[in-house]
């Protein structure tokens, strides 16, 4: 069949004009392709030739990018990927925003990655990241150009350990077989990195000593690591867990933040969340923490380790940072106090309802301005409740989803806020996902 490319899904995939989802194809492409799924909703297909390419078509640099379902926009041309991502966010708010700041650097730019580790019917073993349109399929990867080049060596050597032994990937519907994932990590300012093997909590395939040795010389061959085993504990009816096993090497990998004319030391451990590109992490939270105005008591939700709070210190006489993980919250608390910040306090729980209890306090203080930096789902109802209930001047909304941030924010303008800004900042190129900051204002 041949088609016109007329648009993109929600997930970057190609859109012809019967509403056909094709992935590594781009607006203006025309193409022949054949339909892999008819029956069901969305119809998909599979790209077979470009006919005529896009004025916006690039050849892509990785060997892999007509296979991997990571990189969905690197065959288009960075300008057009940025005001796709603009447009994007124009079209969640109804409102022309301002211009998208790009990524410092395109590739090479991202400090952690997560492999799959799979396995077919034959026996085959693969390591690597998921098929375009095809998950849970994942392909053998040998090179990714979104990381520095020493995470697709690993993965080789990684790969060749497991080769050579008899362990089985793991299979979720009948939770058996031991290895999930292969995560790495780096400090980009740093250079320090860190490897982490996510493998079953089944007792029944727990890894032998002389099985972690393995592994953990695989690594140990690139350099010096952190190197951790995570094991993933799922139970029909109880909550997933993880227990960690330091392995090798340092117990954490540092890194560097250069916020509002201060350099910042983050301590980064194996469950941490930590912006996957640095360099962009910078702008995104320099101009997050630029939109903020002089405050007594600033409040950050979903705080994580606290980098957002702690630019903000130096502008507010006190920050309460709130955070839902225990782990996060540890390691916020250690990095204030590497950083020397004395004016920062953290509370762990629901952002809702940490902020009940502390509403609830006899001494309670309402803050001047609050910063937010939620999940993709967005602001809980009982966290948006608060913020239209204590109404600080500021808001500063920072999101990886437009589409949540904006139903958000039509709410808040209802409470009486005034949206003042638009800024969004491109962290993930080659990708559809975006990142949005809104200043909201209120007058009392």
């Amino acid at each position: 069949m041949e088609a016109q490319v007329q648009g993109f899904t929600l997930k970057g995939y190609g859109l012809t004009d019967d509403d056909v989802e094709i992935a590594h194809v781009i607006p203006g492409d025309q193409i022949l392709f054949e339909l892999t799924r008819k029956k069901r909703l969305p119809q998909k297909g599979r790209l077979l030739e470009i006919v005529t390419p896009s004025p916006d078509r690039v050849e892509p640099r990785c060997l892999h990018a007509r296979t991997c379902g990571g990189c969905s926009w690197q065959q288009m041309a960075y300008p057009a990927q940025l005001k796709e991502k603009e447009e994007r966010v124009k079209r969640a708010f109804r409102r022309t925003p301002d211009p998208i700041i790009p990524s410092p650097v395109s590739f090479g730019y991202r400090n952690k990655m997560e492999f799959t580790f799979s396995e077919n019917r034959g026996g085959q073993k693969y390591l690597g990241l998921m098929i375009a349109q095809a998950e849970p399929y994942v392909f053998n990867l040998t090179e990714c150009h979104l990381t520095s080049p020493w995470f697709a060596a690993v993965l080789s050597s990684v790969r060749a350990w497991w080769e050579t032994s008899p362990l089985k990937a793991y299979y979720p519907p009948a939770d058996a077989g031991s290895l999930r994932y292969l995560t790495l990590r780096e400090g980009v300012r740093t250079s320090q990195k860190m490897a982490i093997l996510n493998v079953s909590g089944n007792p029944d395939y727990a890894l032998t000593w002389a099985q972690l040795d393995g592994f953990v010389r695989a690594v140990q061959a690139h350099g010096e690591f952190s190197i951790f085993l995570r094991i993933h504990h799922t139970k029909k009816g109880t909550p997933t867990h993880f227990t960690e096993m330091h392995l090798a090497g340092p117990d954490h990998i540092l890194e560097e933040l250069r916020l509002d004319g201060q350099t910042l030391v983050f301590k980064i451990s194996p469950s941490s969340f930590f912006q996957p590109n640095t360099l962009s992490a910078e702008i995104l939270y320099n101009t997050a923490i630029s939109m903020l105005p002089e405050a007594r008591l600033v409040y950050d939700l979903y705080c994580g380790t606290g980098s957002l709070g702690m630019a903000a210190s130096k502008r507010a006489k006190q920050v309460i940072g709130i955070e839902l993980s225990p782990e996060a919250v540890l390691d916020a608390e250690e990095n204030m106090r590497r950083n020397g910040i004395e004016n920062m306090t953290f509370f762990e729980g629901d952002a809702g309802k940490v902020i009940t209890r502390l509403v609830a306090d006899p001494a309670f203080t309402r803050p001047d301005a609050v910063i937010v930096d939620p999940p993709r789902a967005g602001l809980d109802a009982l966290a948006l409740h608060h913020l239209k209930t204590l109404r600080p001047k500021a808001i500063v909304y920072v999101s990886c989803n437009p589409l949540t941030q904006a139903a958000n924010v039509a709410e808040l303008t209802q409470a009486g806020y005034q949206l003042q800004r638009i800024q969004p900042v491109d962290q993930f190129p080659h990708t559809y996902h975006i990142e949005n900051i809104c200043l909201l204002t209120c007058h009392h």
